[in-house]
């Protein structure tokens, strides 16, 4: 074999080599992760594992729901007090003036509105006003929970209205 042929006999060699290396270093991690999930995949081995022990370990957790406060509401049994609906919706935005909202109990606030008479501010209240939502964002309200929310926060800050019946 002459010096010039040695090198191109390496080249094969080395070629061939890398092929065989790049083929075992994604088989053999394919095989053993194959292996591994054969193996992992059988049933528990303790009762501490089981599909009910496990449901009633994560319950507590499981059913508490921090996206939707309405759905841990209880179920109405009637129309909702002027109360109540403000405390369950509008006082989030009308207890701390959010979003230019008058606050409940700033008659000075209120008077200019309640100087538009409580039509206007019950249209207000049920359609929308400025960036207030209509019916303050609560859609399963029914227009006279509205109403008497919104006598509710006029009486509690400066005005005189009846209850809507």
């Amino acid at each position: 074999m002459s010096i010039e042929q040695q090198p191109q006999h390496e080249e094969k060699t080395s070629t061939s080599f890398i092929i065989a290396v790049s083929i075992l270093a994604v088989v053999t991690p394919a095989l053993i992760i194959a292996i591994l999930a054969f193996a992992l995949n059988k049933e528990p081995v303790s009762e501490e594992f089981s599909d009910d022990a496990i449901t009633l370990r994560i319950a507590p957790v499981a059913s508490y729901n921090v996206l939707s406060p309405v759905a841990a509401a209880p179920v109405k049994t009637g129309p909702l007090s002027g109360e109540q609906v403000y405390n369950e919706t509008c006082h989030t935005c009308h207890g701390a003036g959010l979003a230019g909202a008058p606050k409940v109990g700033d008659n000075a606030a209120w008077a200019p509105r309640i100087a538009e008479g409580a039509e206007q501010l019950f249209t207000h209240a049920l359609k929308g006003f400025n960036a207030m939502p209509a019916k303050g964002g609560n859609p399963d309200l029914e227009d006279l929970e509205v109403e008497r929310a919104v006598v509710y926060m006029i009486n509690h800050s400066g005005g005189n209205l009846p209850e809507p019946k």
